[in-house]
C-alpha cells in the first residue's frame, strides 16, 4: 500500500452499486499515486478539512494498515508548535468508523455508540513540523460482535507511527446502531419536531488557565467551587461540531477532560495518556458538571493523574483518567 494513497478503485461493500469505477477512456484511475483523504462519510466528517485518513489496507484476518495526515494549522488539535494528543485520538476513531464500513460492511447510514477510547502519546513526537505529519497506524480489530451477518459492534487497538517511529497507542470500542433503533433511543430527549433542545452558552474560563489561546476553544465555564466546571457547549464550534448533533461529541468530552486536568495541575501541563468510559449520552438541554481528582500515582511511576468525571442530572455520564509524565531529569 502506498503510504499515503487512497485508491479509488477500491471496492466498499457499502458503498452505492458503481462507486469508484471509471469511465472508459477518462483516464481516471490512471494516478494511483495521487494522494486524497478517503471520502469523509466513512469517517462521520462533513468537512474534508477534519478527515485525517488517506488509505488503508487488509494485512491479515483483523488487521489493518491506515495512513493519515496531521495538519500542520489544524484549527482545534494544533496548539502554537505542537499537536494535542487528543488529535491522536480523533485519529483512532476515524480508523475504527472507516473500518467497519469499508470492511465489516457496516452501511453508511447508522449511528456509532463510542464506549470507550483510550490513548498514550509519546510527547516527543507531537511537534509540528515544516510539512504535516506523515502517519502509519497499524489497526488490530480485537472483536467483531455480530447478530446474525450483522456487526453490531467493534474493538480495535491501534499503533501510530511517525516517520516509523512509535508516537502514540491506543484503542477504543463502539457499537452500531440502525436508525430505527437510534430513533427510538432518542426519542425521549428530543422536542417533535426532532431538533435538540440547546442551553445558552456560558461564559468559558480564562483560556491560559486550560492551555488554550482563544476563548471560542474553552470547553469549562466557572462554578466558583475549585475542581468544579460547568461543561461549556458551543454548538457553532467548527471542528467540535464539524456536523449538527443532538448530544455532546465524545471528543468534546475528551477536551474537557484534558482541560480540567490543566487547570488542576497547572497550565505547564500536558496529560499525554487518556483513558475515558462513556456510560451514557450527554444532552445539549442541561448542565453537565465536570470535577477533578488528583490520583496517586501507582507504584514507581512517575507523573501525575487526575479522575475527570462528567454528572449530568445527577447521573455519571463519562469518566476519565488523565496521566501528566513527570518531566525529564
Amino acid at each position: 500500500m502506498s503510504a499515503s494513497t487512497f485508491r479509488i478503485e477500491r471496492h466498499i461493500p457499502s458503498a452505492p452499486p458503481g462507486r469508484g469505477a471509471a469511465a472508459p477512456g477518462t483516464g481516471v484511475l490512471r494516478h494511483p499515486s495521487l494522494t486524497t483523504t478517503v471520502p469523509k462519510e466513512f469517517v462521520h466528517r462533513a468537512g474534508v478539512a477534519e478527515v485525517m485518513l488517506t488509505d488503508w489496507d487488509r494485512t491479515g484476518d483483523d488487521r489493518f494498515t491506515v495512513s493519515a495526515q496531521w495538519p500542520r494549522g489544524h484549527s482545534f488539535f494544533t496548539m502554537e508548535d505542537r499537536y494535542s494528543p487528543l488529535i491522536a485520538a480523533e485519529t483512532i476513531r476515524q480508523a475504527g468508523i472507516l473500518l467497519a464500513h469499508t470492511e465489516y460492511g457496516v452501511p453508511l447510514d447508522q449511528q456509532f455508540l463510542v464506549g470507550d477510547i483510550r490513548v498514550s502519546a509519546r510527547g516527543e513526537h507531537f511537534g509540528v513540523g515544516w510539512t504535516p505529519a506523515a502517519l502509519e497506524l497499524d489497526v488490530v480489530v480485537l472483536e467483531a460482535k455480530r447478530r446474525g451477518e450483522t456487526l453490531t459492534g467493534l474493538s480495535v487497538t491501534v499503533e501510530i507511527r511517525r516517520e516509523g517511529r512509535l508516537a502514540a497507542t491506543g484503542g477504543g470500542s463502539f457499537t452500531c446502531v440502525t436508525p430505527p433503533v437510534y430513533r427510538r433511543l432518542r426519542a425521549p430527549h428530543l422536542p417533535g419536531d426532532g431538533r435538540p433542545r440547546v442551553m445558552a452558552l456560558t461564559a468559558p474560563v480564562p483560556p491560559q488557565t486550560v492551555g488554550r489561546i482563544s476563548p471560542t476553544d474553552v470547553v469549562l465555564s466557572p462554578t466558583g467551587k475549585p475542581g468544579r466546571w460547568q461543561l461549556r457547549v458551543d454548538t457553532a464550534h467548527p471542528a467540535l461540531f464539524d456536523h449538527p448533533l443532538d448530544h455532546v461529541p465524545g471528543m468534546m468530552l475528551l477536551e474537557a477532560a484534558r482541560q480540567a486536568t490543566v487547570a488542576t495541575l497547572g497550565p505547564s501541563c500536558m496529560p499525554l495518556e487518556i483513558t475515558s468510559e462513556f456510560r451514557r449520552y450527554t444532552e445539549l438541554s442541561s448542565p453537565c458538571v465536570i470535577e477533578t481528582c488528583r490520583i496517586p500515582t501507582a507504584g514507581t511511576a512517575p507523573g501525575q493523574s487526575v479522575l475527570v468525571t462528567g454528572h449530568q442530572n445527577g447521573e455519571l455520564a463519562f469518566r476519565c483518567l488523565a496521566t501528566v509524565p513527570a518531566p525529564p531529569g
